[in-house]
């Protein structure tokens, strides 16, 4: 069926074509017929000529239809609506530029140069509206209640300095999953605003061919769908979208600096170009490790050492949270759950590492010695 309407399209445009300029070629060429039949045979050389320009084109149209009915449906009602009425807003001007330019006999003037501003006209109304969502949003909220937008204005002005509404997730924190679990304990306040180009890229690592990928995005998505689903804190979705900005990370700080919002979340980098950028960031990773328990030396704690350490006869093991515990002789004690005693603690950007050392007596541990230098004995 599409391609009917297609070969149609083609078919008529020709009619059209051979209509209006078919007629000149016949006067430079000095052929007089019968004003009707001339007429008839321009439609149909036309008609004909598209005919068979569409043969070898209708695989290319199809296709480049296809596309664009695959972003259409990207793009949310909002978009595609603003889109559409500043394009007609813009082709309306350029057709009433156009008026006087028409009734001018200079060629180009009056057939060329309309065609060349409806173009520029419902171009520049297509970007208008497409990129300026929240002001167009704004202005109808507005113009249906003017006392409500002057209250809620009130409202964020009486907001502390250090206190942003919106907090906007990244791609990262939603793959990650923990922001579920923190924004059901009720820590983060406001809204959680998770723009279309975070979405888009999310979909992308779901649809990815790597395994891993494919997971790690599905899962960001499953994420979101239960925040949106629980509504345990409001969340919104912004369509705008930064389009002279190509990377995600970049279009994440204009947007923060625009909603005046804090970007949340895990990635380490990103965290060091935001606070470069003067925009405030929450990392849950830096969260996490404030929320590790505190020792202190002396403090005793059980630990069962897994791997040989970097120094002689070092072990290490690890606590609940992830924190490296380095044992001194600890590999004398493999695979075994000891008593520690805690000797230092040191902070790093890696995280915290803790140093002990066995509660165990020296007689023990002289023990396991001589037990190794027997069986070396006898290897021997």
């Amino acid at each position: 069926m599409r391609r009917r309407i297609i070969y149609a399209i083609y078919i008529l445009v020709g009619a059209a074509v051979g209509f209006y300029y078919l007629p000149l070629l016949w006067d430079v060429v000095n052929i007089s017929l019968d004003r009707a039949l001339l007429v008839f045979i321009d439609v149909i050389i036309g008609a004909i000529i598209f005919w068979l320009i569409s043969l070898p084109l209708v695989g290319v149209t199809e296709k480049m239809i296809q596309r664009i009915e695959k972003e259409l449906t990207k793009r949310s009602p909002i978009y595609l609506f603003f889109g559409t009425l500043l394009t007609i807003v813009g082709l309306i001007l350029a057709v009433l530029i156009s008026i006087p330019l028409w009734r001018t006999q200079i060629p180009v003037i009056n057939n060329i140069l309309p065609i060349i501003l409806m173009i520029i006209f419902s171009y520049f109304g297509f970007r208008i509206g497409t990129t300026r969502l929240d002001e167009w949003r704004k202005m109808f909220a507005h113009a249906r209640n003017p006392k409500a937008d002057n209250q809620s204005k009130n409202v964020i002005k009486q907001q502390d300095a250090n206190y942003h509404h919106y907090k906007i997730l990244d791609t990262n924190i939603l793959i990650d999953g923990r922001i579920y679990d923190l924004v059901k304990t009720g820590f983060l306040e406001g809204t959680l605003l998770v723009p279309n180009f975070v979405l888009y890229e999310l979909q992308y690592i779901a649809d990815s061919g790597e395994n891993i990928k494919r997971v790690r995005g599905r899962r960001g998505l499953d994420i979101l769908n239960k925040l949106r689903s629980e509504n345990i804190v409001p969340i919104e979705m912004y369509d705008g979208d930064f389009e002279d900005i190509p990377e995600v990370d970049s279009k994440l700080i204009a947007l923060a600096k625009k909603v005046d919002g804090v970007i949340v979340t895990n990635d380490y980098n990103l965290n060091k170009v935001i606070q470069f950028q003067n925009v405030q960031v929450l990392n849950i990773n830096n969260l996490a490790k404030s929320l590790r328990p505190r020792v202190i030396p002396g403090e005793k704690m059980t630990v069962v050492v897994v791997k040989k350490g970097t120094e002689r006869q070092q072990g290490v093991a690890y606590l609940d949270d992830g924190t490296m515990v380095v044992v001194e002789d600890g590999r004398y004690f493999m695979n075994k759950r000891i008593e520690v005693e805690v000797t230092s603690a040191l902070q790093t950007d890696a995280g915290r590492m803790i140093f002990a050392r066995p509660l165990h007596s020296q007689r023990g541990i002289d023990e396991h010695v001589d037990k190794d230098k027997k069986a070396n004995n006898n290897n021997k």
